[in-house]
C-alpha cells in the first residue's frame, strides 16, 4: 500500500469527486443490496485515493456499473491521477490498450483481502510525463482497443457536469439509472452531473430488457432514463409505454439518430405520462454533450439536434460539398472541448491542441434557432455506435476489382457497385459486413452497369443514396456470418474448445506456445498476412484481411523462427552433419519468453493455472508414450526416463539416458512456477512487477549459474536447476517493454553465457546471438514458404527432439543426410500423430461412456 504523504495540487482535481462528502448522508448509490451514502462513499473514495498516493500516475481502469469501479474512477479523479477508462467486458481492448499506453497503475476486477477491486502497481513512480491537465481518456465510438483516444482535462469533466445538469435541472432529489456502460462517454456524463447535483444513482448493469432491472427502479424511486437508439428499440418490446414509473420525470436519448417519428412517439408518451424526453447531439470529443433539443420543441422539430448545451456555441463554416442554402459544417466552441488526441503514451504530455470541435457533420439552422444535421462531411457514418468509413470500404472492394461508391446514413451503408464475375450481392454484403463489424442486413448492396456520376463526373453519393430500400432480414446463411464462422470452428479444433465465440482471442481461449505456431500456419493460409498481435485479437477483428505489403512479402514471428533453427541445429549436431551446439539452452529462452506471452496473460489465476497445468500436459504426455514405445524397441532408456524422473535422479549420467534433460528440465521449470504462481500472493506480485519478478528470478537463477550459494557442483544437480535462468531470461525479455529494460535483460544474457560452456565459444555465440534476435527484433523478413517451413519445424522441435535419438542411428551408417532428414520428417509426422490424437480423446471418451450406458456414441460430420 502506498501512502498519501500530501495532497496534490487543487488544481489537478475534479471537484464533482472531491467534494462528494458535503453533500452529507444523502443517498448516493442505490445497489440491490441497499443504498450507500454520500459519506460513505466519500469515505471508501478516500481510502483508494491514499492507496493510488499522491504522485501522479497513469491509471487504467475497466469501467463498470459497479460500487468498486465507481470508487476507484473517483479516487482518482479526487486526486489528480490521469484515469484510461477502457471497457471493463472487453478483454482483448483492456490487453490493447494496456500494450499501448504502459499504464503505471492497473486495476483489475477482482477483489482483495478488503473486498475491493485489486490494484496492481506496476511502479511507483510514473514513467510517463503527464500534463498536469489531463484527467481522462477514453476511446471514440467503435474504437474498442484502438490506441486513438480522446484526452479530456479536468475543466472539461467538470464545465459538461454542470452544464447537462443545468440543463436537465437536475435535483438532489433525482436518481438515474446506469442505463450505460460508465466507459463510455454518453453514461459516465450521467454519472458525473448527477453527482455534482447530489442526486443519486440506481448503480446497475441489468439490461432495460430485464424485468429485474424494473424492479431496482420502481423500489429505487427512479427518475432518470438515459438511452441510445438501441434502448428504445427495447423499451418498445417489454412495453415501457404501459408500465407504471410514477417517479420518472426525465428520458434522455444521444448516441445517434433516433428516427423523427420515434422522437414524436416519445415526446407524446412524455407528455400523458407526466415526464420530458431530451433528444441531445454530442461527441466524445466534446466530453458528452453539445446541444439538446428543448421537450416542447420535440413534437414539432423531431428531427433537429436543438441548441447548444449552457455555456457552448455552434457555427457553420461553408464548404465545397454542402447541398443547400446555409448548409455548413457544423463547428462547436466550449470549455467542454477535448485537449486533443492521444495516439501513443507519448502524447500525454501534450497540452490543449485544440480551441473548437470540428464535427465532420453537415448541418443547417432553421428560422427557429434550432440546429439541424443533413449529412457528413467526412463521409463517415455511424452505424450502431460504429464510425463507418465509406472510402476505405470503396478502397477494399477495389483492391478485388469491384468498383463501387459507397454512402449511407446511421441505419445501413449503401453500395452501388459495378458488375464483375464472381462477385454477386451476397459475395459483396458479406465482405464488406465482415471488414466493418456490421451484420449483414446494415449493408444495402445494388449491381448497376455504371456507377453514378454528377455532370462534372465527380461521384453523385446523392444518386446512391437514392438506391436504399427498406430494411430486409438477412437470410440465414447472412446472419451466419461464414468468415467468422470458419475461423470459429478452427480455433475450437485447434485448441479442443467448445465454447469459441468472435470475441475470443487465441490467448483468452488458453492458447501456448505448443499450438501457436500451428494456429498461425492455418490463419495465415486462410487470411494471409497476419498482424503481429494476432494471437489477442478478438476474432471478430481478425477475420478482416490485410492488405500484402508486397508480392510474396512476409514477416516471421522471431520466436518462431528461432525454435525451427534452434531443433535443426540439435539435430543437425547430434548426427552429425555440421556443428552448431546450443539449440536446447537457445530453446529454453524461448519457452520463457512464450511462458511470459501466453500462460501469464490470462486476468484470472484460475485461468493461468489452468492454461500451465495443460502446458505441461502437452509436453510431458508425448515424452512419456515415446519413452514406453522406446523401451520396447531399444536399451536407451529405463523407468525413470518414463517417469520423467533420470536427471534428477542420476544427473551425473552421460549415457542415452540423458538425452531428455531438456524436456525434464523444462518439466521440471514448469511445475515450480505452477505451485509459485497458484499462491495468491505470489500473482499478485506478479501481476504488480510484471517484469521485475523475473528479472529477481534471473538473479535467483545466477546464484546456480554461478555456484555462489553452496550446492554441489552443477554436474551433480538437475539441470533444471542450473538452466533456470535461461527461462527467466527469456520471461523478462518478453515483460522487457522499453529500451532501457531491454538493455538491462541484454547485459545481462552477454555477461551470464560466455563461461557457461568451457571452451565451447561459438556454442555461447550462437545461444547470444538467438537471443538478442529474441529481445530486439520481435519480427524477421521472410516468404510464405519459409513461414511454412519454419512453422512446421518450430511446431513439431519437441516431438523432433524426443524422436530423433532412436530415428537417425537407423540410416546413419548409410546416409547422414539421409537420417537428419529423415529425423525431421519422422517427427512432424509423429507430432501430427499426438495432435490427433488428443482431439479425437474426448470423441473416444464420449463414446466410450455411450456404449457402457447402452446409447450409441455420436459421430462427427
Amino acid at each position: 500500500m502506498t501512502l498519501l504523504p500530501s495532497p496534490p495540487a487543487r488544481g489537478s482535481l475534479l471537484p464533482l469527486a472531491h467534494d462528494l462528502a458535503l453533500h452529507g448522508d444523502r443517498t448516493a448509490l442505490v445497489v440491490a443490496g441497499g443504498e450507500i451514502s454520500y459519506r460513505e462513499l466519500a469515505r471508501r473514495v478516500d481510502r483508494t485515493a491514499r492507496r493510488l498516493g499522491s504522485g501522479r500516475r497513469l491509471v487504467l481502469l475497466p469501467g463498470a456499473n459497479t460500487v468498486q469501479s465507481l470508487v476507484v474512477h473517483l479516487a482518482a479523479l479526487s486526486s489528480g491521477h490521469p484515469v484510461l477508462l477502457v471497457p471493463g467486458d472487453h478483454p482483448e481492448a483492456v490487453a490493447a490498450l494496456t500494450a499501448a499506453y504502459d499504464p503505471d497503475v492497473v486495476v483489475h476486477p477482482e477483489p482483495d483481502d478488503e473486498g475491493d477491486w485489486r490494484i496492481e502497481e506496476r511502479r511507483a513512480v510514473s514513467v510517463h510525463t503527464l500534463h498536469p491537465d489531463l484527467a481522462l481518456l477514453l476511446s471514440t465510438s467503435g474504437s474498442t482497443g484502438s490506441p486513438k483516444l480522446v484526452r479530456l482535462s479536468y475543466e472539461n469533466l467538470q464545465a459538461n457536469a454542470e452544464s447537462i445538469a443545468g440543463y436537465l435541472a437536475i435535483r438532489d432529489t433525482d436518481r438515474a439509472a446506469t442505463t450505460l456502460p460508465m466507459h463510455y462517454c454518453y453514461g459516465l456524463s450521467v454519472i458525473h452531473s448527477h453527482l455534482l447535483r447530489g442526486a443519486g444513482l440506481v448503480l446497475t448493469d441489468l439490461s432495460v430488457a430485464d424485468s429485474c432491472f424494473w424492479d431496482l427502479f420502481r423500489s429505487a424511486r427512479g427518475t432518470t432514463l438515459a438511452g441510445v437508439p438501441y434502448t428504445f428499440d427495447l423499451l418498445d418490446r417489454v412495453g415501457f409505454a404501459d408500465m407504471d414509473l410514477p417517479h420518472l420525470r426525465c428520458v434522455t436519448q444521444a448516441g445517434g439518430r433516433l428516427a423523427p417519428e420515434h422522437v414524436v412517439r416519445y415526446a407524446e408518451l412524455g407528455r400523458r405520462r407526466g415526464w420530458d424526453l431530451f433528444v441531445m447531439y454530442g461527441q466524445t470529443e466534446a466530453t458528452a454533450r453539445m446541444a439538446y433539443l428543448p421537450p416542447e420543441r420535440a413534437t414539432t422539430h423531431p428531427a433537429a439536434i436543438g441548441i447548444p448545451v449552457p455555456g457552448g456555441s455552434f457555427t457553420l463554416d461553408p464548404v465545397e460539398e454542402a447541398a443547400g442554402d446555409g448548409v455548413g459544417e457544423l463547428v462547436y466552441t466550449g470549455p467542454n472541448v477535448m485537449l486533443g488526441y492521444a495516439h501513443n503514451s507519448g502524447d500525454l504530455a501534450l497540452g490543449r491542441t485544440v480551441d473548437t470541435l470540428r464535427t465532420g457533420d453537415l448541418a443547417r439552422r432553421t428560422a427557429d434557432g434550432l440546429y439541424q444535421i443533413v449529412g457528413r462531411r467526412s463521409r463517415f457514418l455511424k452505424i450502431l455506435g460504429l464510425r463507418i468509413d465509406p472510402q476505405q470500404v470503396e478502397t477494399v472492394l477495389e483492391r478485388h476489382g469491384v468498383r463501387t461508391l459507397c454512402s449511407g446514413d446511421d441505419e445501413r451503408i449503401v453500395i452501388a457497385a459495378s458488375r464483375v464475375p464472381g462477385w454477386d450481392v451476397r459475395r459483396i454484403r458479406r465482405r464488406v459486413a465482415g471488414e466493418c463489424g456490421l451484420p449483414p442486413g446494415a449493408v444495402d448492396v445494388h449491381l448497376v452497369d455504371d456507377l453514378p456520376r454528377l455532370a462534372n463526373g465527380k461521384p453523385d453519393y446523392a444518386a446512391v443514396r437514392a438506391l436504399a430500400r427498406p430494411a430486409a432480414q438477412p437470410s440465414a446463411a447472412d446472419a451466419r456470418g461464414a468468415s467468422a464462422d470458419d475461423l470459429r470452428a478452427l480455433y475450437a479444433r485447434i485448441l479442443d474448445r467448445p465454447d469459441v465465440t468472435q470475441d475470443s482471442s487465441f490467448v483468452s481461449l488458453g492458447g501456448d506456445s505448443l499450438s501457436y505456431v500451428e494456429m498461425s500456419l492455418h490463419l495465415e493460409q486462410r487470411l494471409g498476412r497476419l498482424p503481429s498481435d494476432w494471437h489477442t485479437t478478438p476474432i471478430r477483428d481478425l477475420h478482416r484481411p490485410s492488405a500484402p505489403s508486397g508480392k510474396g512479402a512476409r514477416s516471421l514471428e522471431t520466436s518462431v523462427a528461432l525454435r525451427a533453427v534452434a531443433i535443426v541445429c540439435v539435430v543437425g549436431s547430434h548426427i552429425p552433419i555440421f556443428e552448431i551446439r546450443g539449440g536446447a539452452h537457445l530453446l529454453l529462452a524461448v519457452a520463457g519468453f512464450n511462458f511470459a506471452r501466453f500462460l501469464l496473460t490470462s486476468a484470472k489465476l484460475r485461468a493461468r493455472v489452468r492454461n500451465t497445468v495443460r502446458s505441461i500436459g502437452r509436453i510431458a504426455l508425448p515424452c512419456m508414450a515415446w519413452t514406453a514405445f522406446a523401451l520396447l524397441v531399444s536399451d536407451d532408456y529405463d523407468w525413470t526416463n518414463l517417469l520423467l524422473l533420470h536427471n534428477a535422479l542420476m544427473p551425473q549420467d552421460m549415457g542415452p539416458g540423458i538425452h531428455l534433460w531438456f524436456v525434464e528440465a523444462l518439466v521440471y521449470i514448469l511445475l515450480t512456477m505452477l505451485a509459485l504462481l497458484a499462491l495468491p500472493a505470489v500473482d499478485r506480485l506478479e501481476r504488480r512487477f510484471p517484469y521485475g519478478l523475473p528479472v529477481a528470478l534471473v538473479a535467483l537463477g545466477l546464484l546456480t549459474r554461478y555456484e555462489l550459494v553452496g550446492l554441489p557442483d552443477r554436474t551433480q544437480i538437475t539441470d533444471a536447476v542450473t538452466v533456470f535462468w535461461l527461462f527467466a531470461l527469456g520471461w523478462a525479455a518478453a515483460r522487457a517493454r522499453t529500451v532501457p529494460r531491454r538493455m538491462l535483460v541484454t547485459v545481462a544474457a552477454l555477461a551470464s553465457v560466455p563461461g557457461f560452456f568451457p571452451g565451447e565459444p561459438r556454442r555461447e555465440l550462437f545461444v547470444m546471438a538467438g537471443f538478442l534476435l529474441l529481445v530486439w527484433f520481435p519480427t524477421l523478413p521472410s516468404s510464405h514458404r519459409i513461414n511454412r517451413t519454419a512453422g512446421l519445424l518450430a511446431g513439431s522441435s519437441l516431438a523432433i527432439y524426443l524422436t530423433h535419438w532412436q530415428v537417425y542411428p537407423i540410416l546413419d551408417g548409410l546416409s547422414k543426410h539421409l537420417a537428419f532428414a529423415t529425423a525431421l520428417g519422422f517427427g512432424i509426422v509423429y507430432a501430427s500423430a499426438v495432435t490427433w490424437l488428443l482431439r479425437r480423446l474426448p470423441d473416444i471418451r464420449t463414446n466410450g461412456t455411450a456404449r457402457r450406458r447402452g446409447r450409441p456414441g455420436s459421430a462427427r460430420p
